[in-house]
């Protein structure tokens, strides 16, 4: 598959899809993805958006007047349907809702999350990371670096959606998807009618989705095998053109779909090998600092490398469910063992 060049925010512009269906470029400030893109797809009762953005001043300015630049008014948003709770995507839901007394819909499991968050306290947050730093490995000095400040949670969904649902879109025809991993409730949206998948973060051109498991040492979920299964399912859909939530527009989701299955199961064998070859348990910090990412652990800021140990969980627990290593009992912090194969 051809690659596209990713070009900056200051290159994108709102764009008319054809079909009902318009593209919203909204920055991300601060963050190297540049900006989401926000989809409106043309309803009767006034388009729906396909996520908001982030929750900024000039967030709200590009999506506003981006939308109007193609004939569309904020206030006359019937509904957004969120991908996934993050708040590139659902941050400014809750500010087009107040303009448009627009509906949310979001998954279920995304939704018990955002709940959640907003009865978790700041001080509970701090204590969170904190302790699962210290359970992963992390040397206090790292604990005290890596924490992050608790993220203000999205609004709170209107409407919850299950796998198969049909979003309310009269004349439309808008179905969930529900592609776990990198949230417990990503969805995509399959607009049936058109041959197209909004895919989100699930599937994207370039790079690959953030797959963590949150706290470190769960044992009960399998957030990038969920994710694997997902891709598996988004690939039985056929060579849909997608849609995506960051970097560009592309057609066949469903070959991208199995690179990024290819890209994942390389990089379990990978550190599987890599396990065997240590003569004794690594904690989930060691393991994170032996894996490649796209800089040299030493360069990654503090918040990077508990992202990348949130991501070295991950592929531990998939390697511990296929019997691939074990989970030592009884030791604090974690650690796990590659087994004889």
């Amino acid at each position: 598959m051809g690659k596209t060049r990713r070009r900056p925010y200051s290159e994108q512009r709102p764009q008319e899809l054809g079909g009902g269906v318009w593209s919203v470029p909204v920055p991300i400030p601060g963050n190297p993805l540049g900006y989401t893109l926000v989809y409106a797809v043309e309803s009767p009762r006034g388009p729906v958006l396909v996520d908001a953005g982030w929750n900024h001043p000039d967030a709200w300015q590009a999506l506003s007047g981006g939308l109007a630049a193609l004939g569309l008014d904020v206030a006359t948003v019937s509904g957004v349907v969120v991908t996934h709770f993050h708040p590139d995507h659902a941050g400014l839901a809750g500010q087009v809702k107040e303009a448009s007394g627009a509906w949310i819909a979001m998954h279920e499991e995304d939704a018990a999350l955002v709940r959640l968050m907003h009865r978790f306290a700041a001080e509970e947050h701090a204590s969170f990371q904190s302790d699962m730093l210290r359970r992963a490995g992390a040397d206090p000095g790292e604990v005290r670096e890596a924490m992050g400040a608790r993220p203000t949670p999205p609004a709170l969904p209107d409407r919850e959606l299950r796998d198969g649902d049909l979003v309310e879109l009269p004349g439309r025809k808008l179905r969930a998807v529900h592609t776990p991993g990198h949230t417990p409730g990503h969805i995509c949206l399959h607009l049936e009618d058109a041959d197209r998948l909004f895919t989100g973060d699930h599937v994207l051109p370039d790079i690959t989705p953030h797959i963590g498991i949150y706290p470190y040492d769960r044992d009960d979920i399998d957030p990038l095998g969920d994710f694997l299964d997902s891709l598996d399912r988004v690939g039985e859909l056929g060579p849909l053109d997608a849609l995506p939530a960051h970097e560009w527009i592309f057609p066949d989701v469903a070959a991208r779909a199995a690179e990024i299955r290819h890209h994942h199961e390389e990089k379990l064998i990978r550190l599987r090998t890599l396990m065997a070859e240590r003569s004794r348990p690594l904690t989930i910090w060691e393991v994170a600092s032996m894996m490649t990412w796209n800089r040299p652990w030493d360069d990654l800021a503090p918040v990077l490398r508990s992202m990348a140990a949130g991501e070295a969980a991950a592929h531990l627990r998939t390697l511990e469910t296929r019997g691939l290593i074990r989970r030592v009992p009884d030791v604090d912090p974690v650690r796990f063992q590659a087994l004889d194969s």
